[in-house]
């Protein structure tokens, strides 16, 4: 087939490559244009670009799409079967929707309708599901609406976080993106109940509130690195990033959540206790708690907050 890719971060680059190993003609690839990254703010390619010109492949990247008629009259041009899209990150206006033959295709990470919106997989952790998935459906002018053609599911444990459920919904989506076009399966409304909306994340999100369950904190740790991150308190206003933790939900204490209960890191919460494993300092890197104590000793009865009070801020 015909087909045009449109995506832009990592989690697009495998079904790029599984359309392309596929045999796909892959007319053109849209990604979101270069941004300023790095300390020199030196324009960087987006994941999706650069594995669209390492194929080969021709890349636009237009800034917008709304009220773009130059470019909906070059996407038109281009007589496409079908376009996948993947995270791509700008809305399509109908008339780009209507124009592909089979038209639009969306790889959504989640199981429909559960977790429409732009943090499906960091919600379904955070939410403390058992099992995420990808989602192809047509797209139509509604978040996350449209009828589904496939979807396969994959299980969430206790050791999942969200690079690991990244990677392995992005393997899913490309082997979904291909089955589909292969079998042009009937397209299937989305059920009414069941809808639930993953809201886009700030850093706030990450704040950890030391009231919650170890195995609230956990999820939270877990759903949200490394992106937006997740981080503390100490009581000089020194904020802690949060990159790996291992809860203790059944251990019994009468300590104030927050409260170091030893000198390796076991935090009181407000049920069980939550044992620090990744953390780092402003202006480090992010180090294992052996190597962080070294540099950094946090006694017992240290306190972490998740604001500081009105008296230290």
């Amino acid at each position: 087939m015909r087909l045009v890719f449109m995506g832009t971060p990592d989690f697009a680059v495998p079904a790029l490559h599984a359309l392309h190993a596929a045999g796909h003609e892959i007319v053109a690839v849209y990604s979101q244009p270069p941004r300023p990254a790095g300390r020199g703010k030196a324009l960087r390619a987006s994941p999706v670009q650069q594995a669209a010109e390492a194929l080969g492949l021709p890349v636009r990247h237009p800034a917008k799409l709304r009220k773009n008629e130059e470019e909906w009259a070059a996407f038109a041009a281009l007589e496409a079967d079908a376009a996948v899209v993947a995270a791509y990150g700008l809305i399509l206006p109908q008339v780009m929707l209507d124009t592909p033959r089979l038209g639009c295709l969306n790889i959504h990470a989640s199981l429909l309708p559960r977790w429409r919106g732009a943090s499906p997989i960091q919600s379904a952790i955070l939410a403390g599901d058992t099992q995420s998935g990808v989602t192809i459906m047509q797209m139509e002018a509604g978040l996350d609406t449209g009828p589904m053609l496939l979807s396969g599911a994959v299980p969430i444990t206790t050791d999942t976080t969200a690079t690991s459920l990244h990677d392995a919904l992005s393997a899913l989506g490309g082997q979904l993106a291909v089955r589909v076009l292969a079998e042009q399966p009937t397209p299937t409304p989305q059920p009414e109940e069941g809808v639930t909306y993953a809201p886009l994340l700030t850093r706030e999100d990450g704040r950890l509130d030391w009231t919650q369950s170890a195995t609230a904190l956990d999820l939270r740790v877990r759903a949200l690195t490394p992106w937006p991150g997740t981080f503390t308190l100490l009581a000089d206003g020194t904020v802690l990033k949060i990159g790996g933790a291992i809860p203790l939900p059944h251990h019994k204490h009468t300590a104030t959540p927050g409260t170091a209960l030893d000198d390796a890191l076991t935090i009181a919460c407000g049920e069980g206790a939550l044992r620090l494993t990744r953390l780092q300092k402003p202006g480090r890197g992010m180090m294992e708690a052996e190597a962080f104590l070294r540099g950094q000793p946090m006694p017992a009865d240290t306190r972490l907050y998740h604001t500081l009070p009105a008296a230290s801020a």
